[in-house]
């Protein structure tokens, strides 16, 4: 999925990983892959004990190697993290160029309606 901003000037975000094929299998689900705090509720994958209290973990860099723009846990680093101003315009492509089941780019193109 690409996510990209067609004004405001800021970053867009792209992820191509096939993370249903590859999902762990602690983590499988019917149609995709569950988030290791669903699975498992402790504070090393949900970060429950407030700042500092978890961190990377062989999940969340499974996920993050995939897709780098990602915020893989509650406290992950500040490169996936952004704002894009109000107003903002958005691009979204599933299955862009690169995304391993790649056969055409659907794209839907304008504005988020509150």
């Amino acid at each position: 999925m690409e996510f990209s901003p067609t004004t405001g000037g800021c970053r867009g975000i792209r992820c191509t990983g096939d993370l249903k094929g590859q999902c762990p299998n602690e983590l499988r689900t019917a149609g995709g892959c569950h988030n290791p705090c669903t699975v498992f509720k402790t504070n090393e994958y949900c970060c429950t004990k407030g700042q500092g209290s978890c961190g990377s973990t062989r999940f969340t860099r499974f996920f993050k190697s995939r897709c780098p723009d990602a915020y893989g846990y509650p406290q992950d680093d500040p490169t996936s993290t952004f704002t894009c101003p109000a107003g903002t315009n958005y691009r979204v492509v599933f299955c862009p160029t690169g995304s391993p089941h790649f056969t055409f780019p659907l794209e839907m193109v304008g504005s988020m309606v509150e």
